[in-house]
């Protein structure tokens, strides 16, 4: 990242949300890179950048297309890479052709000059990276808006090169950890796909327990089944999804409604109070031995400091236990077992022993076995001539709005985010004092506040089809018109996700946090 030479945060107010990672994003700028920053609200991040791009929540893949189409209008593409390493490109530049700046500047709401001025700076620098958050993956289309980005990647061969590439910035630490240990509804540990029957005879003979041969549900297929009377028991480890999932008022009342529900945690959550049996867990970064990835794949060691309070145990004690009550007895491994375990199988981890990792400092994933010392960036495999293994494919992204649309009651597209002083539901953030912190806010721009006659600290309703909430105006001049923006971190005050839809991506589960449709209503009329 400090060695590239251009640097585009789509959908990310990285300066607040992730802060350690944007001093490396400084440390660039001040080496000389351009910035350029893509998000509807003009955030502290975009004051550092050379170009603001302000689309309209729900617009990126018709902005990704737009600057696709002058990538290839202008002749920028890379066709030696794209001859070498892809797939679909024909089919690709045929749509995608036709979707320039201007034809879709009504959609996206960018200045066309704007879009064509990334596209030239991003396909002519040396070394170009693309970073996204949830700006990108919270929408009903997620998985297509990460696909437009790929496209952008691919056509001007900014992948698999030291300082080129794209990185989804993680949200919470070892999320990517979880991912690479097979917490997902279709991995198993190292990725491999759950559904292969080669993967699954790997690994039944390591555990000697069959796997079922077909994936699981993602959070939101979860709920759906709930919903529909399938699921009836849900075991929650680390997660309170009764505050931090869209439409509230539905999640709490299928949670209430399990015949059983168990959580494990470090804190007393909203989800806790509703647990028929709650598990006081270990705090893993003081109270557990282990590792933890990083979003650039660095597996750590974590050391235990100290010992869990109270009836707290640690996360393996307490699995282990429960799997033994359950009827299979996996004894209590060390962790450092458990890690040897998954290196047996894991194609990735194999030489990721607990001594080299000390030795080390880390390593970065692939690393098949111990005379590997990992992989600092990935898809270098891209550039060999012929390319090794499958090529990589172009996908046509369709734009598509969000599913709810404004209208004459419900005017004002509502987008939610972070702010540097709190974290996620606030569950552990609040128990701290910040100078920073204001508490919850309703932002709106200054023309919205000026028409609905409201100032700064007066308290309004926020109103949506699901339901409404009373919280504090704050005037944001980086708003534009018709955009509202709050936060999910203080629910026992302004339970936000009371406003919020579930409509979410088939594909990945994850719902349209980022565009919801609300009004804003005075609580008192003005005095004369």
């Amino acid at each position: 990242m400090e060695e590239t030479d251009l640097i585009v945060l789509w959908g990310s107010n990285a300066r607040e949300t992730h802060p350690i990672f944007f001093h490396h994003v400084l440390k660039a700028i001040h080496r000389g890179a351009k910035v350029y920053v893509v998000d509807p609200r003009r955030t502290a991040t975009a004051e550092w950048a050379d170009g603001w791009l302000p689309v309209h929540v729900g617009a990126d893949i018709a902005l990704a297309n737009a600057v696709a189409a002058t990538i290839l209008e202008e002749g920028l593409a890379n066709r030696e890479f794209i001859r070498r390493a892809t797939s679909g490109f024909e089919e690709w530049e045929a749509y995608t052709r036709s979707h320039t700046p201007e034809k879709v500047a009504s959609i996206t709401g960018v200045e066309p000059s704007l879009v064509r001025r990334l596209a030239r700076d991003y396909a002519r620098a040396d070394r170009a990276m693309i970073c996204w958050t949830l700006g990108i993956t919270e929408h009903h289309n997620g998985v297509d808006n990460v696909l437009g980005l790929i496209n952008l990647a691919l056509v001007t061969g900014h992948v698999g090169r030291w300082g080129s590439g794209l990185n989804p910035l993680r949200g919470q630490n070892n999320v990517q950890g979880g991912g690479d240990m097979g917490a997902l509804p279709n991995k198993l540990p190292g990725f491999e796909d759950v559904e292969s029957a080669a993967a699954r005879a790997k690994w039944e003979a390591l555990w000697g327990r069959p796997i079922p041969p077909k994936q699981g549900l993602h959070l939101t297929g979860m709920f759906e089944a709930m919903a529909h009377g399938q699921l009836r028991a849900l075991y929650v480890l680390g997660e309170n999804p009764a505050q931090s999932e869209a439409d509230k008022t539905r999640t709490i009342k299928l949670l209430a409604g399990l015949d059983h529900l168990v959580v494990q945690d470090i804190v007393r959550t909203k989800t806790a109070e509703l647990a028929h049996v709650v598990l006081p867990a270990s705090v893993s970064f003081c109270e557990s031995e282990g590792t933890v990835t990083s979003s650039e794949r660095r597996v750590q060691r974590v050391r235990k400091a100290l010992a869990p309070p109270g009836q707290a145990r640690d996360d393996i004690d307490i699995t282990c236990e429960l799997s033994k009550r359950l009827g299979y007895d996996m004894g209590m491994p060390a962790p450092k077992q458990a890690w040897d375990e998954l290196r047996r199988a894991s194609p990735l981890h194999g030489g990721m022993s607990y001594e080299r990792l000390e030795a080390l400092g880390g390593i970065q994933w692939p690393c098949p076995d111990e005379t590997s010392e990992g992989q600092r960036f990935l898809h270098a495999r891209l550039w060999k001539e012929p390319v090794e293994g499958r090529r990589a494919p172009f996908h046509v992204v369709h734009d598509e709005p969000p599913v709810e649309a404004l209208d004459r009651d419900y005017p004002l597209r509502l987008t939610t985010g972070r702010r540097l002083d709190s974290f996620n539901t606030g569950v552990l953030s609040r128990g701290y004092e910040s100078p920073r912190r204001l508490g919850e806010t309703v932002d709106l721009s200054p023309h919205d506040a000026g028409a609905l006659g409201v100032q700064e600290g007066e308290k309004v309703r926020v109103v949506s089809r699901r339901g409404a909430v009373v919280a504090p105006v704050r005037v944001d001049p980086g708003l534009r018109r018709g955009l509202v923006f709050m936060t999910f971190h203080f629910p026992d005050e302004v339970d936000t996700n009371q406003l919020t839809i579930d409509a979410a991506d088939p594909r990945s589960g994850t719902a349209e946090f980022k565009a919801a449709a609300v009004r804003v209503e005075r609580l008192e009329a003005p005095q004369r």
